[in-house]
Formats: C-alpha cells, structure tokens, sequence
C-alpha cells in the first residue's frame, strides 16, 4: 500500500515536472521567435536610418552649394 502511494506522489511529481517543461519549451519558442522578429526590426531601421543619413548629407551639400552661388553672386553684384 505504501508503495502504490509512493508511486503515485512520484507520478504526480513527474507530470508536474512535464508540465513545467512544455511551459518552458513554449516559452523558450515564444521568445526564439520575437528575438527573430526583434532583429529583422533592428535590420530595418538600422537600413532606414542609414537611408535617412545619406538623404541628410546630400540635402546638406545641396544646402552649402546653395550658399556658396549666393556668396558668389554677392561677390559678384
């Protein structure tokens, strides 16, 4: 008898265990996934920004070319 119950708190105990292990693969997966997705954002933005930095360095020498015709014609007049 003491040996059925036992077995049965060792059973009990053990499919606790499982049941924390699929929680922990479940979680494992989740965050697998949303680490994926989080560095494919970081992929994007790290491409956008360097889109936006090279439009800001031509509006930057379209700017000073601007400035530098003015100055001229100023010199000029």
């Amino acid at each position: 008898m003491v040996k059925k119950a036992g077995q049965s708190v060792t059973e009990q105990e053990l499919k606790k265990l499982e049941f924390r292990l699929d929680e922990l693969i479940q979680t494992i997966q989740r965050l697998k996934e949303e680490n994926r997705s989080l560095r494919a954002q970081q992929d994007n933005m790290s491409a956008e920004r360097a889109g936006l930095i090279e439009k800001n360095e031509l509006a930057r020498s379209r700017v000073e070319a601007m400035i530098n015709r003015l100055k001229s014609m100023e010199q000029g007049a």
